[in-house]
C-alpha cells in the first residue's frame, strides 16, 4: 500500500493508520472513495484541525425584504478564503441562517463545516452570525469581505442606514450613546483624567470643567451617535438620524 496515500488520508480524516489503510484497501487505492467509505463508517475526525488558527475568511450577507442574515466564516489561509468552494459555502451559510430557525441552522452548520473541513483540508469556523430585521436595515461589507457593519433604523432612508453601517465597520463604536456607557467605565476614565491633570500641575479648581471636555471627546470616539461622520466631518451620526432611532447595530470582523 502506498504510504503517501495513507498519509494523505490521515491528514484529511484525523483517523488512525489502520483505519486509513483498511479504507484504501477496500477502495482499491482510490483516495476519494476511501474518504467516502470512512465518512459512512463515522471514522472521520474533522475536529483534529479545530485547534489550528483561523485568521482569514469572509463575511457574507443574505437579505429578503427588511431582514438580513450575516455570517463570518473563518479559515486558515487567504488562498482558501478566495477559493470557489469557500466562497460558495459562506454564501450558503448566510442564506441558510436567513431562512431557518436557530436550531435548524446550528444542526445544518455543524455538518456543513465538517464536510468543508474534509474537502478543503483547513480548520474552518463560524466565528459570528446574526439576524437583523426592522423598518430600514443598513448593511456594509468592506471590499476585502473581512469587515462588515449593520445598522437597523426605526425609519428613514436606506442610503443613510447604509452609511451608518459603514461608520460602524470603519470606526468600531463600543456603545450606542453616552447613556448606556457602563458606570464603572466612566468612573475609571474620570480617575485616569484626574491623575493626568495632577501630573500636569493643573489647578484642582479646573478639574471638573476639563474632565467634562475629556468625557465629551471619549463619547465622540466610542459612542456611535456621537461619532463624527466619516463621509462628512461637519456632521455627527445623530445629525443623520433626524427623528429616527438606531434600534440594533453590530460589527463583524475576521
Amino acid at each position: 500500500m502506498d504510504l503517501k496515500l495513507i498519509s494523505q488520508l490521515r491528514d484529511k480524516t484525523g483517523a488512525g493508520l489502520g483505519d486509513c489503510k483498511a479504507a484504501l484497501e477496500e477502495a482499491g487505492g482510490d483516495l476519494d472513495k476511501a474518504l467516502e467509505i470512512m465518512r459512512k463508517k463515522g471514522e472521520v475526525k474533522a475536529a483534529k484541525k479545530s485547534d489550528r488558527t483561523t485568521k482569514e475568511g469572509i463575511v457574507s450577507i443574505s437579505e429578503a425584504g427588511n431582514k438580513i442574515a450575516v455570517t463570518a466564516l473563518a479559515c486558515e489561509t487567504d488562498f482558501v478564503s478566495r477559493g470557489e468552494d469557500f466562497q460558495k459555502a459562506a454564501a450558503e451559510m448566510s442564506e441558510k441562517l436567513l431562512n431557518s430557525s436557530e436550531e435548524e441552522f446550528k444542526a445544518w452548520t455543524d455538518t456543513a463545516i465538517k464536510d468543508l473541513v474534509l474537502k478543503i483540508g483547513e480548520n474552518i469556523q463560524l466565528t459570528a452570525s446574526g439576524v437583523f430585521e426592522g423598518a430600514v436595515v443598513g448593511r456594509y461589507v468592506h471590499s476585502n469581505k473581512k469587515v462588515a457593519g449593520v445598522a437597523v433604523l426605526s425609519g428613514g432612508e436606506q442610503e443613510i442606514a447604509n452609511d451608518i453601517a459603514m461608520q460602524i465597520a470603519a470606526m468600531s463604536p463600543k456603545w450606542l450613546n453616552p447613556e448606556v456607557v457602563d458606570a464603572e467605565v466612566l468612573a475609571k476614565e474620570k480617575e485616569i483624567y484626574r491623575e493626568q491633570l495632577k501630573g500636569e500641575g493643573k489647578p484642582e479648581a479646573m478639574f471638573d470643567k476639563i474632565i467634562e471636555g475629556k468625557l465629551a471627546k471619549f463619547y465622540e470616539e466610542n459612542c456611535l451617535v456621537n461619532q463624527v461622520f466619516i463621509k462628512d466631518d461637519s456632521q455627527k451620526i445623530k445629525n443623520l438620524l433626524g427623528d429616527n432611532q438606531i434600534t440594533a447595530w453590530a460589527k463583524f470582523q475576521l
